[in-house]
C-alpha cells in the first residue's frame, strides 16, 4: 500500500526538499500552503489554506489520513498557532515530523549542547509575545516561541513526535541568504573581510540532508529530539577558500581578530553571515542523529551546488530577513583600512 504523507510547507527550500525527496520514496505527497509563494512538483497534492484558520485546518484534516506529516512552516508562528494545527490533525496523522531549532536550548549558543541539555521554558498556548532576548542575544524570543512550539506538538503526539533541531541550513534554494552572500563576495574579488580564528569549525547541514533525515524519521525508528549539525564542518579557512575556488574568484582573504570587529560594531551573523563569537554556537553534538542515520554530504558539494543553483539562474523567494545579511562594501573597506 502507498504511504501518504503531508508536508506543512512545501512550497520553498527546506519544505520543497522534503516533497522531493518524499516523492522520490514513491510516497503520496500532499502539501499545504498558502499559495503566495513558490511551487510545488506537480506529482504532489497542493492543498491552499492558512493553518492560523480553523476552518482552512478542518478542510485539511478532510483530505486525511496519513501516515505522518512533516512541519516545515511554524518558523513564524506562535505556540498557540503550533497546538491549533496539532490538535486539527490529531487522529489523522501517525506521526508528526516537528522542524524546530537549536535555539530552544537555555544553553545556545553558550554551551556544548545534546539532546538532554535543558529547554527554554514556554507554555504551549503562549502567543507571538512570549519570551525575550537576553542583552548579548541569547537566549531569544524566537527560541522560546520554538520551545513552545514543541512543547505543543508533545502534548499530542507524545512518543509519536519527532523533533529535529537543526543549526544552520544551507543549500540549492537558501532563501536567507547567507551562503549565497559570501559566494557573491568571493566573485566580486579584492580584499575580503573575514573572523578570526580562521581555524573555528563551522557546522551548518545540507538542506536536501535535512530533507532525507526527516523522510527516514517519518517512515520508521526513533522519535524524540535529534540535534542536526555537519559532524565535520569545515574551517573558516577552508569555507571561503572553497567559495573562492568555487566562484573563480581571486580575492585575498584580510582576518580581522573578533575585538577590531566589535569595535566597528560588525553585526555578528548578519554583516558577516555565520560568524558569531559564543563558545558553543557550532558545538552542538549532533552524535545522536549520525547514529540514526544522519548523513551528511560535504559541505564542499553544498557550497558548489548552491552556486551552480545560483547561476543557472536559481533565486530564492523573497524574505525579509536577507536584507540583514552582508556588509556593504563602504562599511568592509571602512574596518578593512582600520587593519591598516
Amino acid at each position: 500500500m502507498t504511504r501518504r504523507i503531508l508536508v506543512l510547507g512545501g512550497s520553498w527550500f527546506l519544505g520543497r526538499a522534503v516533497v522531493g525527496e518524499a516523492l522520490a520514496r514513491g510516497w503520496e505527497v500532499t502539501t499545504f500552503t498558502r499559495g503566495r509563494s513558490g511551487s510545488v512538483p506537480e506529482a504532489a497534492r497542493r492543498v491552499r489554506g492558512d493553518r492560523t484558520v480553523s476552518a482552512d485546518l478542518d478542510r485539511l484534516a478532510a483530505e486525511g489520513p496519513w501516515d505522518a506529516v512533516v512541519d516545515t512552516s511554524s518558523s513564524e508562528l506562535a505556540p498557540r498557532e503550533v497546538r491549533k494545527a496539532v490538535r486539527a490533525l490529531r487522529g489523522r496523522v501517525g506521526r508528526w515530523v516537528h522542524v524546530s531549532t537549536v535555539s530552544v536550548y537555555a544553553g545556545w549558543p553558550h554551551e556544548h549542547l545534546t539532546e538532554e541539555s535543558p529547554v527554554l521554558d514556554c507554555p504551549a498556548d503562549a502567543g507571538p509575545e512570549f519570551g525575550y532576548t537576553g542583552p548579548d542575544g541569547s537566549p531569544t524570543v524566537y527560541g522560546f516561541q520554538k520551545a513552545g512550539g514543541e512543547r505543543a506538538v508533545l502534548e499530542v503526539f507524545g512518543r509519536e513526535a519527532v523533533l529535529l533541531r537543526p543549526g544552520v541550513i544551507l543549500g540549492p534554494g537558501e532563501y536567507v541568504g547567507r551562503l549565497p552572500w559570501w559566494l557573491r563576495r568571493a566573485e566580486r574579488g579584492g580584499t575580503i573581510l573575514a573572523p578570526e580564528p580562521r581555524g573555528l569549525r563551522l557546522r551548518p547541514v545540507d538542506v536536501r540532508d535535512v530533507a532525507r533525515f526527516a523522510m527516514d524519521r517519518a517512515e520508521s525508528g526513533a522519535t524524540g529530539p535529534y540535534n542536526l549539525a555537519h559532524p565535520d564542518g569545515l574551517t573558516w579557512e577552508d569555507f571561503l577558500r572553497t567559495c573562492l575556488r568555487t566562484t573563480g574568484g581571486t580575492g585575498t582573504v584580510r582576518w580581522a581578530p573578533p575585538g577590531t570587529l566589535a569595535a566597528h560594531d560588525v553585526r555578528q551573523w548578519t554583516e558577516l553571515p555565520l560568524w558569531r563569537t559564543h563558545a558553543g554556537v557550532w558545538e552542538v553534538d549532533p552524535t545522536r542523529a549520525v547514529a540514526a542515520g544522519l548523513h551528511c554530504r560535504p559541505l564542499a558539494e553544498t557550497v558548489a551546488e548552491t552556486w551552480d543553483w545560483m547561476r543557472e539562474g536559481g533565486a530564492a523567494i523573497p524574505h525579509p530577513r536577507a536584507a540583514e545579511h552582508g556588509i556593504s562594501p563602504e562599511r568592509e573597506t571602512a574596518v578593512l583600512a582600520a587593519l591598516g
